[in-house]
């Protein structure tokens, strides 16, 4: 039978305190479940090792969907009124070049919103776990997972690293 898992949270004072925890834990057999930080860190980003953001994607996707929505709509507008055109092609290429430029734009910005609120999964309509207030203000927050039996180890090692802890979740397999 599976042991128990205790999640628990380290209380960072610094940056580069979470940082080197962060970087401390990828050599444990301990798992990171989430990073909470008041700014946007590179130190910590780093430390996380987090692949590329799949965001631009979604931005490419929308770019190039609207270029041809907006290039059709004009196409299509055109053939079905009639206007007389002296001779000079119903469907012309520049002038429709530029209707799908601005449709890629604004389809490049709803995909890249699209993206923004899909990979970060929002929104969220209860708090986390473990949130503490501080962490909006001037504290870094470490959660790992542990067993139950490594619970000591886990909160030596937080302390050692110079972090306040606390047990946020424990759970039975």
């Amino acid at each position: 039978m599976p042991a128990d898992t205790v999640s628990i949270m380290g209380i960072f004072a610094s940056e580069n305190g979470a940082a080197v925890a962060i970087d401390g834990l990828h050599e444990t057999p301990w798992t990171i479940e989430r990073v909470h930080s008041p700014i946007p860190s590179h130190a910590i980003e780093q430390a996380l090792e987090l692949p590329k953001s799949r965001v631009g994607w979604f931005t490419l996707a929308g770019g190039i969907i609207g270029f041809f929505a907006g290039f059709l709509l004009a196409a299509f507008t055109a053939t079905r009124w009639s206007l007389i055109v002296s001779g000079k092609p119903v469907v012309a290429l520049v002038p429709f070049f530029i209707v799908g430029f601005e449709f890629t734009i604004l389809f490049a910005v709803f995909g890249n919103i699209l993206g923004l609120i899909s990979q970060a999964r929002l929104p969220r309509f209860k708090t986390v776990a473990g949130y503490d207030e501080r962490f909006s203000g001037d504290r870094f927050g470490v959660l790992a997972r542990c067993t139950s039996d490594e619970k000591e180890r886990l909160t030596r090692f937080f302390e050692e690293k110079g972090a306040e802890t606390k047990v946020v979740v424990q759970t039975d397999s």
